[in-house]
């Protein structure tokens, strides 16, 4: 996966190469750095959906791109497909494992993007209706 970058030394735009990368992060942008597959983890948060509920869900996604997205998410082993019918083979989709592991960056993301706009408004508690804070947290130290 290739995208622009402003390289600091010397202040010239080059092209960075995630997938020749060894860095943590550049094995999570080359796993779901594209603009839609964010979108489609953050849909299946909630729990398992079929394609044309992902496509409603996930605004401006052509059909094209969410199937082959989701053919990708699951290749990595970040979304499950699970036939629903045979005839014609549909199929519902779902977060793995690592699916929900990566849907607790997705919540960091979400939250910082929300204080960045007027526009959105912060991750509330279903309950209660407080934003939500992250925090890290040691669970060794309880720290």
């Amino acid at each position: 996966m290739q995208f622009d970058a402003w390289f600091s030394g010397g202040g010239r735009a080059g092209k960075y190469d995630a997938s020749v990368s060894t860095t943590p992060l550049s094995a999570a942008l080359e796993a779901v750095g594209d603009r839609w597959s964010l979108a489609l983890v953050e849909a299946l948060m909630d729990g398992e959906m079929r394609f044309n509920d992902l496509l409603e869900t996930v605004e401006g996604i052509a059909p094209n791109i969410l199937s082959t997205r989701l053919k990708k998410l699951e290749k990595d082993g970040i979304v499950r497909a699970t036939p629903y019918s045979e005839k014609p083979l549909r199929l519902r989709y779902e977060l793995t494992a690592a699916g929900k592991e990566l849907a607790g960056a997705v919540r960091l993301l979400a939250q910082w993007g929300s204080g960045r706009t007027s526009e959105t408004e912060a991750i509330r508690h279903d309950t209660c209706g407080t934003a939500l804070e992250a925090r890290w947290y040691c669970p060794t130290c309880a720290e």
